[in-house]
């Protein structure tokens, strides 16, 4: 089972992964730990981009992240469920603050080692304008057609709920 997990900052990709990992028993990735080092310096974009391909060699593996350098079109073809969190701005943004408060002062399992927790004016504009451009908008719906066979789009917390009752 390969399942690729896309979304908007803020919706939980990084919670579905973990849950999904332990429900089926296989590896999972996440980008982040991947993009940043400590003290949240990026990572070389090729460093990254073998990271991600030596991990999706496993046979089986969960991937929560959007980087689309960091081979999303193999990763998006490879899988066998595409999960698109589209989630709307207001929750995501109560999502992040809330973890915020919960992981303030640690760095929480699906983030680099050293990457503190942090909210700050560039990451709350990121979830309620930059991560969601028309561009970004589009990239999204030119997904769903080209996957629409694998793709399960959960625009609400309860949606994945009731994703995650139907598969356990």
């Amino acid at each position: 089972m390969k399942i690729a997990i896309i979304g908007y900052s803020g919706s939980g990709k990084s919670t579905l992964a973990q849950k999904l990992a332990e429900q089926y028993d296989i590896p999972v990735l996440f980008l982040d730990t991947v993009k940043f080092l400590p003290n949240w310096i990026e990572r070389d974009t090729e460093e990254c981009r073998f990271i991600t391909w030596k991990f999706m060699k496993n046979e089986s593996w969960v991937i929560d992240g959007n980087y689309n350098d960091f081979f999303e079109k193999e990763r998006l073809e490879q899988a066998d469920k595409i999960i698109f969190l589209d989630f709307p701005r207001r929750i995501c943004i109560y999502r992040a603050i809330k973890r915020y408060f919960k992981n303030r002062n640690k760095t929480r399992e699906s983030m680099a080692e050293g990457c503190i927790e942090k909210i700050d004016l560039e990451f709350i504009w990121w979830i309620l304008h930059e991560g969601r451009t028309k561009e970004k908008h589009n990239h999204y719906k030119n997904i769903e057609k080209e996957f629409k066979d694998k793709v399960v789009i959960l625009k609400r917390p309860k949606d994945v709920e009731l994703f995650l009752k139907k598969i356990i």
